[in-house]
């Protein structure tokens, strides 16, 4: 599996030291910066997966600056004080995630984890999987489009990271973009590029996703998100193999295979006219479809033991065990989340668990309960503006609440954006402005949901699961 780069940005040489040994140990290839404009220099080469930027002291609040940044991975902030106050505004103004300095080690490498979406290897023991992995092997060194399609949270970009890993181009960069986590207006300028000039704010010429990804795989993740404008320059470049940077004047030749993934059914968007049927047909020369975790029950066990493995540090007794209890527990539950909600109840066990053994009783798929005190409200149905009438907004997959400040603030600030959209029917413009936040940060906000298993409301007033 390709390793995922982290860029760590501070002041102080031996802040940055620290924050990489940390990152490292747990698996990450760190890069370094001293303030934003070196790391700018670095986010325009490509291949950054995260950046972690230190607050406080002479390094201030510049993570801000690196917010802005138009092709800005997310951004994890280190606080050296770690207040309430300083998270809530951190999240409010588009960071990630936000890590106090003299937390626990495995801390920020766990929450570089969860913006990066770095999973274990592919773990196929069902025999379904194994033929998907058979299929995928085989495809892997042809030179076709292949679209990935399947229930959030099954594993999509797992199984195009396979792909790439195993095909002739695994020396060259593996470049995912998630089009549902882009505004539209951007979407454009991060896949083709632009020149200096092209739109305000356009200092420096900068290349796109396709570019960065010369010699390798672009995976356009929720390709189904991107509207119908982009989609036909999406359909020239695959069939000129080139591409025009914004406001450029020259084509570029492009070396670059192209993955899809989907959780929608595309054929289904044809038919209502959402998705261009020409472009379709040219992503789906070779379809994988990845079949929901309650279908490959053989799956289960090796996945949560591979999670197990992965989350080590959360535990307090190194290596930990899943008890027989807990995995009949974990066999006979539904998954609604897929993969992604059995990642978050293995990681929810490490911390509850005794010991090295992890038993039925660390194993919670709702709410962690909290002696004395009252249990969660139920969320009443709302209707959208427009009429339309829509299911009660809660999450698919259980969200840890155990009784920590992050947490308490992340519940609050998701039933707080699904109530402002289900009051405004969807509209995700019209919800930043009552949340008084950029359109950019909610939409990265929404993708961040989607991946924990929230339902988030379609502009037409319809729910819709996503997960990964």
């Amino acid at each position: 599996m390709g390793q995922q780069r982290v860029l760590v940005v501070a002041r102080q040489p031996g802040r940055r030291a620290e924050q990489r040994q940390r990152l490292e140990s747990a698996g990450f290839v760190t890069s370094e910066a001293e303030d934003p404009t070196a790391a700018h220099g670095l986010l325009e080469g490509g291949g950054i997966a995260a950046v972690v930027c230190c607050e406080g002291g002479e390094d201030g609040d510049q993570w801000r600056v690196l917010t802005r940044h138009p092709t800005a991975p997310p951004v994890i902030v280190v606080s050296a004080e770690a207040e309430v106050s300083g998270a809530v505004a951190a999240m409010r103004d588009g960071a990630a995630d936000y890590v106090a300095e003299g937390a626990a080690a495995g801390e920020l490498a766990a929450a570089v984890a969860r913006v990066t979406e770095a999973g274990p290897d592919l773990v196929a023991e069902d025999r379904s999987s194994r033929q998907l992995m058979a299929l995928a092997q085989r495809v892997a060194g042809k030179e076709v489009t292949v679209l990935i399609t399947g229930e959030s949270g099954t594993g999509k970009e797992v199984f195009a990271r396979y792909i790439h890993d195993r095909s002739p181009r695994a020396e060259g960069p593996f470049v995912a973009v998630n089009c549902a986590a882009i505004p539209e207006n951007m979407l454009e300028a991060l896949l083709f590029g632009y020149e200096k000039g092209a739109f305000t704010g356009a200092n420096r010429a900068h290349a796109g996703k396709f570019e960065q990804a010369q010699g390798g795989t672009l995976l356009l993740d929720e390709v189904s998100e991107i509207e119908p404008g982009l989609q036909a320059k999406l359909l020239r470049t695959l069939q000129e193999k080139e591409i025009e940077r914004l406001c450029g004047q020259s084509s570029i030749p492009l070396d670059v295979r192209v993955l899809a993934s989907s959780n929608r059914d595309l054929r289904e968007e044809v038919r209502a006219g959402r998705f261009r049927e020409d472009l379709f047909y040219r992503l789906h020369v070779f379809p994988l479809h990845l079949p929901p975790l309650r279908q490959r029950t053989a799956d289960i066990i090796p996945l949560a033991r591979s999670f197990v493995a992965k989350y080590a540090q959360l535990g307090g007794a190194g290596e930990a065990v899943l008890t027989p209890e807990a995995e009949r527990l974990l066999l006979q539950h539904s998954w609604q989340g897929n993969v992604r909600e059995l990642e978050n109840v293995i990681q929810r066990a490490l911390i509850l668990a005794e010991g090295r053994s992890i038993d039925a009783g660390a194993i919670h798929f709702e709410p962690v309960p909290v002696e004395g005190a009252p249990g969660p409200e139920p969320a009443a149905p709302r209707a959208p503006a427009g009429g339309a009438s829509v299911r009660e907004l809660k999450p698919s997959a259980a969200a840890d609440t155990e009784a920590t400040l992050e947490e308490d603030l992340k519940g609050r600030e998701y039933r707080r954006i699904l109530e402002t959209l289900a009051e405004v029917g969807g509209s995700r413009k019209e919800a930043a402005s009552r949340l008084g936040i950029s359109s950019r940060t909610l939409r990265y906000k929404l993708a961040r949901m989607r991946q924990e298993g929230f339902e988030v409301p379609e502009r037409s007033g319809v729910l819709y699961a996503y997960g990964g």
